[in-house]
């Protein structure tokens, strides 16, 4: 495995061994009964007494947070169940805003007395902050809301599917892999419910069930005369649908350059194994790359990542204000670009959205986590940059009234603020498919998934690799390469972006695990792109040593 890849399943199982301690401002309770399962009108009458509570004591607004959040891991290698692990997490989050500051206390008591106790705590702690605030907090408006609901609209609960089924499933594409030669497979199944009720003092009592799954694995081949081995990851996108997505229906396969089969809104876990092992033999033999610039044909597998980072991260208004510099550096999208109005950020070509709402992504939605109805926003549009991502506090710095709806906590007992949006590159208006686009390449590189990447504090100068790398010479596949990452910096990179498919070819890829925050906290996010075309982009061979 690759070491993001080990460091990201050992930090899922990690996570998955861990619950909310004690800290400075949430209070555990191990003694008080939990009704995890009270329904809305129970939440309604415990929001009002916080509600009530801190509103006697002076607090100007306050919301409330009540949240059951359910993990589930299954993990296998080879013929073996490694580990199953399911965790519960329920409590209460309270935040105010008291003498114009910003107050957070959490607890598992969820009973009125706690509700009470947890309360007060959040206003002391306003006003304890508010002898060292400088500007009071500004509010955008936003509606009251009433009594709604959201869920995701899943058609089956991974929940609800019995554990064997799911162990049979890992195992069996486990077992495929192993048929073909695999050296070593390794296999995860990562399912996510928060179930999540707001109430806030502007009158809007929000309840949602939010789903996400994510089935992985890594097929290691090693190749013992040579000493070489390469892995291949799933082709899998984690996603925020039920158990369905695990339906593999043949309409969902896609059949795209250099013979291999891709997946959309559905997926075949036990194919793709099958598929991989025997792509890992090819990536051992595959010729090494030679440097130099190369015409990148980049398929949406891989392309998200390449958004997140370079794309995602600097538009996020926090880290342009430089409230993240010191965990997750700055952004060289600084406030002077957008006020010009007219910053190039990429080609004509480029355009990109923020979508709180997109249907089967891991950051969709009804409302965010203070109350503001999600919604979908442009950020780059026909390469200018044109705004940001902005939250209700945020907003007024930027000139603007109505928050984008992007704030969110990754759990009760943590305070919620800016996270990222679906960022998406949206797909070309006219009619091109990915082998269309191959054709009229002369010397390229066609790379398919996620790999190893570096950017700066910055998010300006990058390298990124991938999984799949094949060779594309006079409009033709000509083999597979490895050893292949590219280089540039984030303006050059996307004013090369020549062409992007239609949105035949449109597919969304994401992460679990967009860190963020101290202390750290861990966003779900999803990015759509098409296949997209990028003209003479620097290539090394991360092979070769000096």
């Amino acid at each position: 495995m690759k070491r993001r890849d080990f460091i990201q399943l050992a930090g899922m199982g990690a996570g998955a061994m861990m619950l909310p301690l004690p800290g400075l401002s949430h209070e555990v309770d191990p003694l008080h009964l939990l009704d995890p399962m009270m329904d809305v009108a129970q939440k309604k009458t415990l929001a009002d007494v916080a509600l009530n509570t801190t509103k006697s004591l002076g607090a100007t607004y306050t919301d409330v947070r009540i949240g059951r959040y359910l993990n589930q891991f299954v993990t296998t290698r080879e013929k073996k169940v490694q580990n199953i692990v399911s965790t519960e997490s329920f409590g209460v989050g309270i935040r105010v805003i008291a003498n114009g500051t910003w107050g957070f206390a959490a607890s598992n008591n969820v009973t009125p007395d706690g509700m009470k106790k947890t309360a007060e705590r959040a206003v002391a702690i306003a006003k304890a902050n508010s002898k060292f605030q400088k500007e009071p907090v500004k509010l955008a408006a936003t509606p009251s809301y009433g009594q709604v609901s959201w869920r995701t609209p899943i058609k089956k609960n991974g929940f609800e599917v019995p554990v064997k089924e799911k162990v049979d499933l890992l195992l069996a594409a486990n077992a495929k892999a192993m048929e073909k030669g695999a050296s070593f497979v390794n296999s995860i199944m990562f399912l996510v419910n928060e179930q999540k009720y707001f109430a806030s003092s502007e009158g809007s009592y929000i309840d949602q069930d939010i789903y996400r799954i994510l089935p992985s694995f890594t097929v290691t081949m090693i190749d013992r005369a040579s000493g070489q081995f390469k892995n291949r990851q799933a082709f899998s996108a984690p996603v925020g649908m039920g158990y369905e997505y695990l339906d593999g229906k043949a309409e969902d396969k896609i059949q795209a350059p250099g013979g291999i089969t891709l997946y959309n809104k559905s997926y075949d876990i036990v194919e793709d194994a099958s598929m991989a092992a025997d792509q890992v033999k090819q990536m051992i033999a595959a010729k090494s790359v030679e440097p130099g610039k190369y015409d990148l044909v980049l398929e949406p597998s891989h392309l998200w990542l390449t958004i997140h980072e370079s794309v995602g991260h600097p538009t996020e208004l926090d880290r342009v204000l430089g409230y993240e510099a010191n965990y997750a550096g700055t952004s060289f999208l600084t406030l002077d670009k957008w006020q010009s109005k007219k910053f190039n950020f990429g080609s004509k070509n480029v355009n990109i959205v923020a979508d709180k709402l997109q249907v089967g992504s891991l950051g969709a939605v009804g409302y965010d986590d203070e109350g503001v109805k999600c919604k979908s926003w442009d950020i780059i549009k026909d390469g200018i940059l044109v705004n940001y991502q902005a939250i209700r506090d945020q907003v007024n710095i930027i000139g603007q009234k109505e928050s984008h709806g992007c704030c969110y906590s990754q759990s009760w007992a943590d305070v919620q603020f800016q996270r990222m949006a679906n960022i998406s590159l949206q797909a070309g208006k006219e009619q091109v498919t990915p082998e269309q686009m191959v054709a009229g390449v002369e010397k390229g590189i066609y790379i398919v998934k996620d790999g190893s990447f570096s950017i700066d504090q910055q998010r300006y100068n990058f390298q990124f690799g991938g999984v799949l790398f094949f060779e594309i010479k006079n409009g033709k596949i000509e083999g597979m390469l490895k050893d292949v990452a590219y280089q540039s910096n984030t303006q050059e990179f996307w004013n090369s972006c020549a062409q992007i498919c239609d949105e035949r070819d449109y597919r969304l890829g994401g992460a679990f695990n967009d860190g963020k925050g101290q202390p750290g906290q861990s966003n779900a996010v999803s990015h759509g792109s098409a296949t997209a075309r990028f003209n003479g982009v620097n290539v090394i061979n991360t092979g070769r040593t000096l």
